[in-house]
């Protein structure tokens, strides 16, 4: 797992953001990793071909609704092809409160960048215990000096790392049921 030092954001393989209004042009490499939550969602960028993630941001969540225009935003200026929305299960494997609403969160996206004509698939993958890993890794690397500094884009970019190495483990939206 390659995680960038989360106060370094820099554009991925040096690539240039679109100017004025030109139309951004879709980067299959480039995917959107999803940390979901009621108060803030997590945000990874990560890069398909060299399977590295770097935290992205930590965006504001009005009960768990993003400011859309800002979302949709990010994922057409960047180009992202694929969003990996972390599925918070219970440690059963059994839905949660949150998983329900993770999983409806990625449905309405999905049907947002459709209707936007954004050509970018919407995918779900079990987060289980990304945020103990997250603060862990936090926690070494000195990026947390208090145990309520928020970590929700580092528990993103090791939702990605799960991903590259295992991409069968991200499913469709359609293909799970919220239950």
């Amino acid at each position: 797992m390659t995680i960038a030092d989360r106060n370094t954001i820099t554009d991925i393989e040096s690539e240039t953001l679109p100017i004025d209004n030109a139309q951004p042009v879709p980067k299959a490499h480039l995917i959107l990793g999803l940390d979901y939550g009621v108060k803030k969602m997590g945000m990874a960028l990560g890069n398909s071909i060299t399977e590295t993630a770097r935290a992205f941001d930590i965006l504001a969540m009005n009960n768990g609704q993003p400011d859309w225009d800002n979302l949709l935003g990010i994922i057409q200026t960047w180009g992202v092809t694929t969003v990996v929305v972390g599925l918070p299960l219970n440690m059963d494997g059994s839905s949660s409160m949150l998983s329900k609403r993770a999983h409806k969160f990625a449905r309405r996206l999905a049907h947002r960048l459709m209707e936007q004509g954004v050509p970018t698939s919407v995918l779900l993958s079990d987060e289980r215990l990304t945020s103990v890993g997250a603060r862990e890794l936090a926690w070494e690397q000195g990026w947390i000096k208090n145990e309520r500094d928020p970590i929700d884009d580092i528990s993103a970019c090791i939702l990605l790392s799960a991903y590259f190495a295992d991409p069968s483990c991200a499913l469709p939206i359609d293909a799970m049921k919220a239950e």
